[in-house]
């Protein structure tokens, strides 16, 4: 028993977690590979609030005993807490910087990128990984994405990112080999913006 979880409000994961992971985790990989691509991650599990499918597909799939983990106030305070501590057995943490993963359930709660960690030299890779939540992947100001996996440019449209997010994307971007790598979620959708891509002007 995870100590401290009432398993009696926890909420299922997966209905098949080995296959459903492996799906999942097919697509996050073709969305990190296409950047800007929209994927859907099916099946996504009904995770508590304020968590949506998507990011509680991605956290199934990605997040284990070896993976830090920060969250934003909205998802600590919440059932989603336990529901990540016990499906996931990731340990939390309260330093931005010290995590693998970051999960944020919205804008106004969103640390600028450069708190997480950006990887270093030695180990590039063991950057954060943030999932940040908005209100939807399309309906936003567009914006167009060039880079590696993307033929040409490729516009997309999130609505309900932090008023900056493109300007440290670009930021984010022109530190690589260093940074984080984002994915941006909402409802069963998921938007990979890893630290390749440029953003056109």
């Amino acid at each position: 028993m995870t100590v401290g979880i009432d398993l009696s409000k926890v909420r299922p994961g997966f209905q098949d977690p080995v296959h459903n992971s492996q799906s999942v985790f097919r697509a996050i990989m073709e969305a990190v590979a296409r950047p800007g691509m929209q994927v859907t991650l099916s099946p996504a599990p009904t995770s508590p609030a304020p968590l949506c499918p998507a990011a509680g597909a991605v956290a199934l799939t990605l997040l284990d005993f070896e993976t830090p983990v920060w969250l934003s106030p909205a998802i600590r305070e919440g059932e989603a807490r336990d529901w990540l501590r016990f499906h996931c057995g990731c340990p939390l943490v309260d330093e931005t910087e010290a995590s693998a993963f970051a999960f944020i359930s919205r804008a106004d709660e969103a640390p600028p990128l450069s708190a997480f960690n950006p990887g270093d030299a030695k180990y590039p890779d063991r950057s954060t990984t943030v999932i940040l939540q908005v209100l939807s992947l399309e309906g936003g100001s567009s914006v167009r994405l060039a880079g590696p996996g993307i033929k040409g440019e490729r516009i997309i449209a999130p609505r309900g990112l932090p008023a900056d997010f493109w300007d440290q994307v670009a930021e984010n971007g022109a530190a690589f080999q260093f940074g984080v790598d984002i994915l941006l979620v909402a409802e069963e959708g998921l938007i990979g913006l890893p630290r390749t891509v440029r953003i056109q002007s």
